[in-house]
């Protein structure tokens, strides 16, 4: 056959073979990540002109079991044996209906996270014995707030250096978070403009793109930013009667001006040996006593690392470097910030910069006697109107004016002093305290006054006292002795 009559049988028999078999579709609606604790909805729709056969839900593990990963079954249902879904369907009339299952799991742990499949079978129309199956699935997606979060100083503590400028580092850290938090800085509530640095280090894949947050450190860029801020100080005038005074010492300055006059004056340029012993001198003291950056707009470094925990979130590291300078970073607040889907506001962590100034020390006992042990301690500091704490911690160097400490050494570093058995000597001995950190340093003084002590003094006497009876007896002896033997004499 051909013509007209040819396609209205092929339609014909599609059409029937339509009504025989059935069809089936099945889908899921997509959902936001969802926070753990929460509770989430899956829904499967799924659309058929058929008898229900059979609903079941899967968890796909994430784990990898023999090649495959592995499918747990959380929900079936069977309309063999449930009569619910008895009157759903009738024989004698086709129609297409819309049918849904849900799947409600309440307070979402990480565990929970991962591919969630819908499996749907109905009966073929031509067959009872036949089953037509169709499937959706869906990737739940557990997200977690940051746990915490603190700031720290890098290679703290550290010293305070009064002629040379040092490179500073802030390091923000965010753990229990997932996916990976933006993490930025701030100072004295405004954002800073950091500068990238130039490679990425990361132990997981960075989920933050085009946030500026996936460079890391180069050891060559640490070298030019210490170039880079010595070389950008000039001269300081206040050193310059001490920094001549210690070249003459050394005789530096002649052998200098040695080297110079052999390499003779640069063309266009009179020969004037004043004008060598000038210059020289001063280039030198620049690079010995460089004075601290006098800017207000200092460039900060940024790098940004982030590490894979076992329970599935990230620990991220932010850390900010600038060249620090003690006159302007003095009682600076700096803040570190964290964006997160999971959190409705950022998260925050707060330390203001103090340098340490007026030590507290508290001595224990307060009135100490020869033979106690006596320690001196630091309590605190006087801080100013917008620092609760002195950041970074201080390095703490305890000496003896004039002299020794009770055990020999030249100084002790830590918070307390501790003098074991103190003699009578140390009565009026005197105490320094240094407290510094890469901000300040600040200079304390204690005396220790040492009284007599009752039951030494006690038992000293009673010793005394027998040292004596035992000389009384022993003269008396050598006495009679003597008084015997003359008599024997005589006799």
């Amino acid at each position: 056959m051909t013509g007209p009559l040819a396609l209205c049988c092929l339609l014909l028999s599609a059409l029937s073979l339509r009504l025989a078999a059935g069809y089936l579709t099945v889908s899921i609606k997509p959902i936001p990540p969802v926070v753990i604790g929460d509770t989430v909805t899956i829904k499967c729709n799924f659309q058929t002109d058929g008898n229900l056969r059979e609903i079941v839900w899967f968890r796909v593990s994430t784990q990898v079991i023999e090649g495959g990963s592995a499918k747990q079954k959380i929900f079936t249902y069977d309309a063999m044996y449930n009569t619910s879904y008895s009157n759903m369907e009738d024989n004698r009339r086709r129609e297409d209906l819309v049918y849904q299952s849900t799947v409600r799991l309440p307070e979402v742990q990480m565990e929970d996270d991962g591919l969630y499949e819908c499996h749907v079978g109905i009966y073929d129309r031509s067959s009872t014995d036949k089953v037509i199956l169709a499937s959706g699935s869906i990737t739940l997606i557990v997200i977690v707030p940051p746990k915490s979060i603190s700031v720290v100083a890098a290679n703290s503590p550290a010293p305070f250096s009064r002629y040379e400028a040092q490179n500073f580092t802030l390091v923000c850290i965010v753990t229990g978070a997932k996916p990976a938090p933006m993490v930025y800085f701030k100072r004295d509530g405004e954002l800073i403009d950091v500068v990238p640095t130039a490679q990425s280090s990361s132990a997981v894949e960075d989920q933050s793109k085009g946030s500026g947050l996936e460079k890391s450190w180069a050891g060559s860029q640490a070298e030019h930013w210490n170039s880079r801020a010595l070389t950008s100080r000039d001269l300081d005038d206040t050193k310059l009667q001490k920094s001549l005074t210690l070249l003459e010492q050394e005789g530096k300055l002649a052998r200098l001006g040695q080297d110079a006059l052999e390499k003779g004056p640069e063309p266009g340029s009179e020969s004037d040996p004043e004008t060598t012993s000038e210059v020289i001198p001063e280039t030198v003291l620049s690079r010995e006593f460089p004075r601290w950056v006098q800017s207000s707009d200092p460039l900060y470094y940024f790098q940004h690392r982030q590490q894979a925990a076992g329970d599935g979130t990230v620990e991220v590291r932010a850390m900010l470097t600038w060249s620090l300078n003690p006159q302007l970073d003095n009682e600076a607040l700096f803040s570190c910030e964290v964006n997160h889907p999971a959190l409705s506001m950022p998260m925050q962590a707060e330390v203001t910069l103090a340098a340490p100034r007026g030590p507290k020390l508290s001595m224990s006992p307060s009135k100490a006697k020869v033979g106690d042990t006596v320690r001196i301690t630091v309590q605190g500091f006087q801080l100013g109107p917008s620092a609760s704490e002195v950041f970074p911690e201080p390095i703490y160097t305890w000496t003896k004016v004039g002299g020794r400490l009770l055990d020999g050494r030249e100084e002790h570093d830590g918070r307390e002093l501790v003098l074991e058995r103190v003699p009578a000597e140390l009565n009026g001995s005197m105490f320094r305290c240094t407290a510094q950190n890469p901000l300040g340093s600040t200079d304390t003084h204690t005396r220790l006054i040492v009284f007599d002590n009752p039951r030494l003094k006690k038992g000293r006497e009673h010793l005394i006292a027998i040292d004596a009876a035992a000389s009384w007896r022993s003269l008396t002896l050598t006495s009679m002795l003597l008084l015997l033997s003359f008599t024997c004499e005589l006799t």
